[in-house]
């Protein structure tokens, strides 16, 4: 119950602001793990051993951290637990501020202000920007509303269904490893390794869930779901990792358009494997057709997950 709780509360009030969030002190625990080891550990053999250490120790203090606090929190008092249990997983959910995001590139482009679309847009993307054109626009931002549904919104859901606020915490440690530190570039490729690694084993599951329900989503909201179900078959895996291009390809198949293509990161050229068959032009309601996809999505995690939990334990509150 504490999940259905959680995900509510992430769809009314969104990303937690003005507090000590999860990730953010993750993040710091990161930097300061990789300083350390970066002072120790010169070698590309002595990096990818420390790497091992720095992704077990953040994952490991994370799960342990969570559940300890929440713990101690209980035997003071059962519900002062349910409470924090359910604020740990409302902070590790991404669908109220995942459709802001996309939301804030949508209305400036309303208005043909493309200066303020890519300016939005650069909060959520990596590629740069500043001379992206209004399709580009479009594209960079169902992208990336389409990639983050699974490890924003599915996969935490699924981890917080298993084992909890502690579970989701070490799930979004592994995120967060993999984003900071999860490179295949000259810095980062032996430190890193084993944080992209076990951010694609923890992301196996979800995002090929992902993908299904996005197809599902698609037949309950009246998008092309046999194509969308079609592309991800097809589509599912051009991308380098073997998860990232579920819900891009459920997407592009649900709305017959065409993603990925040429994306500059730094100023130099990166051509991305194209997902969809491009019947249709990106346009702006493009945008709000992937968040109406998103929502429905969560919602049918949420049941599905919730489901499988009550069968398995033989009933809500066992």
């Amino acid at each position: 119950m504490e999940v259905i709780a959680a995900y509510f509360l992430d769809l009314m009030i969104g990303d937690p602001q003005g507090y000590p969030h999860p990730v953010r002190l993750m993040g710091k625990l990161i930097s300061f793990l990789e300083s350390s080891i970066r002072k120790i550990a010169k070698t590309a053999r002595q990096q990818r051993v420390a790497g091992y250490f720095l992704c077990a120790i953040v994952v490991l203090t994370s799960y342990i951290s969570g559940y300890f606090i929440i713990y101690i929190v209980k035997e003071l008092n059962v519900y002062l637990g349910k409470i924090l249990d359910i604020l740990l997983i409302y902070t590790c959910l991404a669908t109220n501020d995942l459709a802001k995001s996309a939301m804030r590139v949508y209305d400036p482009l309303k208005e043909d202000n493309l200066l303020e679309a890519r300016k939005m847009l650069s909060f959520i993307v990596s590629r740069d920007t500043e001379n992206l054109a209004l399709g580009d626009i479009i594209r960079g931002t169902v992208e990336t509303v389409a990639e983050n549904i699974s490890d924003g919104i599915i996969a935490p859901l699924f981890y917080a269904f298993i084992g909890g606020a502690p579970l989701v915490l070490a799930y979004k440690a592994s995120s967060t490893l993999d984003s900071m530190v999860g490179y295949k570039n000259e810095r980062y490729f032996d430190i890193g390794y084993a944080s992209a690694k076990l951010d694609d084993i923890l992301n196996f599951l979800p995002a090929r869930i992902t993908g299904l329900l996005i197809a599902a989503s698609s037949f309950l909201l009246r998008y092309d779901y046999k194509n969308s179900f079609r592309i991800l078959k097809r589509d599912r895996l051009k991308h380098e990792s073997p998860n990232s291009a579920h819900g891009e390809a459920a997407i592009a198949g649900a709305l017959n358009v065409e993603l990925g293509g040429l994306n500059y990161y730094f100023g130099k050229p990166e051509l991305k494997p194209k997902l969809g068959d491009g019947k249709e032009t990106l346009r702006l309601d493009h945008i709000k057709d992937t968040v109406r996809i998103m929502y429905m999505t969560s919602f049918l995690g949420l049941i599905l997950f919730f489901a499988f939990k009550t069968i398995l334990t033989g009933g809500i509150y066992r």
